[in-house]
């Protein structure tokens, strides 16, 4: 099997083409992605999260990620699971989004 450290930042990658269209930046650097993990059969298992459990584009969000990672060979099926635990904040988006964003 591939290398599973490199299949998992190749996904990462991937996920970062995926762009919150409230936000207006990807998922990855807003920390809606708080785990990818990949299984021997090729399975990408996602634990993500949004904003807020009312937001607009869950699935959106959900069905852009497991595509994304879908499209990265040697992932043949994505799992993407969504998770309020931890709540997202502010907090856990990268320096570049929150630069991005005007965040402090």
């Amino acid at each position: 099997m591939t290398d599973a450290s490199g299949l998992v930042e190749r996904v990462r990658a991937a996920l970062r083409e995926v762009i919150d269209p409230e936000i207006g930046f990807n998922i990855v650097d807003i920390g809606l992605v708080y785990d990818v993990a990949i299984e021997e059969d090729g399975v990408a298992r996602i634990s993500m999260t949004t904003t807020t459990k009312g937001c607009p584009a869950t699935n959106y969000l959900r069905d852009g990620a497991g595509e994304a990672a879908q499209s990265v060979a040697g992932v043949h099926w994505a799992d993407v699971q969504l998770t309020y635990d931890p709540p997202w904040t502010p907090e856990m988006m990268s320096p570049a989004a929150k630069n991005y964003l005007g965040v402090a």
